[in-house]
């Protein structure tokens, strides 16, 4: 079937949502991925000039490389199955875009230094975590990456997701931002390894996937930066307090100081710093464009993330009020009432009833209408 995103029109095979067996995966529910990737390349350019080389290391139909390379990248794609080289080649020329596909495994292109990329990105089936230390042995700038393995990533298959990210992921009313820090954390501690700190960017999960883009900077300083910014999260399923502190060793407390609750659960180690630069999206919605199919949910996505307080860890309101035995209130008047008792409060792009707060449990029971 014939697919047009942005500037670019290609072919890929008919399919469903799932794809389709034996045929070159296009998923049709990416394309807001996709048209928030242009925009945050150019604005990543903006910001980093000299950026001109782009892999797309898992390029299957090798839309999102082809749409790089139409915006003036010097794009490079990669596959190990020989249809999906051979579609990405005709799509590129389809769209006259200049461009390298390579038929090769990603990580064997990734390790290579002669062939270092300014920009990386990662889109594969399923995890990234095969890539990590590859991509980060020698990438330069940016380091795009899309993880689809959302129940490993927020505990919900918990052993999957201890043995993909080597950390200790839980199953939460956050579990979506749970995913966002456990995949942080899985990429400062690869990228550490190499003496380079990650800084996010922009992140953001939607529906059944995580995406996040981080600025990276070559310094043993700068990776310290970065492995300091974990440290775990302590949660008490019976009142839904919870707390986090920063270090790579847990000192969960022996009970919840809120209700004396025994049943604390450790996360971690996840990344407890930013996940966005508000600098940075403001940019890229800047740069969408009225081609992107995806334009207004994009803008609303990025005007949320630019008004979310970024600390770890959110609330669902429904959640709390289901606790406490009440009906919940508009979420207007409620962050209003956080406000006004002198709290930070934000919504968060994680679902219509989610806020992020400076306030405990007890000081948001405190003034909730």
């Amino acid at each position: 079937m014939e697919v047009t995103e942005g500037a670019v029109t290609i072919d890929v095979p008919e399919q469903s949502g799932e794809g389709v067996e034996g045929e070159v995966f296009f998923n049709t529910e990416q394309e807001l991925n996709r048209d928030l990737t242009v925009a945050a390349l150019r604005a990543y350019r903006e910001r980093e000039p000299r950026a001109e080389t782009y892999l797309d290391a898992t390029c299957a139909s090798g839309i999102r490389g082809v749409r790089a390379a139409a915006d003036g990248w010097d794009a490079t794609l990669v596959d190990r199955d020989p249809a999906a080289v051979a579609l990405a080649r005709e799509n590129l020329a389809r769209n006259d875009a200049a461009g390298d596909v390579l038929h090769d495994d990603a990580n064997a292109v990734l390790w290579d230094p002669e062939d270092a990329y300014d920009v990386v990105d990662l889109d594969p089936f399923g995890t990234p975590a095969p890539f990590l230390d590859a991509t980060f042995a020698n990438a330069r700038d940016l380091v795009c990456v899309t993880a689809t393995d959302t129940a490993p990533l927020c505990g919900a298959h918990f052993a999957s997701g201890v043995r993909k990210y080597q950390t200790t992921p839980r199953n939460t009313e956050y579990h979506a931002e749970m995913g966002v820090r456990v995949l942080l954390s899985a990429m400062a501690r690869s990228a550490a390894r190499f003496d380079v700190g990650v800084a996010p960017l922009l992140t953001h999960a939607t529906r059944h996937y995580v995406r996040t883009y981080v600025d990276l900077t070559h310094s043993a300083s700068a990776a310290n930066d970065a492995v300091d910014a974990l440290g775990h999260v302590y949660h008490c399923p019976e009142c839904l307090w919870r707390e986090h502190e920063r270090g790579l060793r847990a000192d969960r407390p022996d009970a919840c100081p809120h209700c004396d609750g025994t049943n604390l659960l450790t996360a971690g180690p996840i990344w407890l710093g930013a996940t966005h630069d508000d600098a940075f999206c403001e940019a890229t919605r800047r740069h969408l464009d009225d081609d992107m199919g995806t334009r207004e949910r994009a803008a609303d996505l990025l005007d949320t993330l630019s008004g979310e307080l970024d600390r770890p860890t959110h609330y669902d309101q429904h959640k709390l009020y289901g606790r406490w035995s009440e009906p919940a209130v508009g979420m207007d008047e409620f962050l209003a009432a956080l406000r006004d008792a002198g709290h930070d409060a934000s919504r968060t792009h994680y679902g219509g009833t989610t806020f992020e707060t400076d306030a405990s449990v007890g000081e948001i029971r405190d003034v909730a209408p």
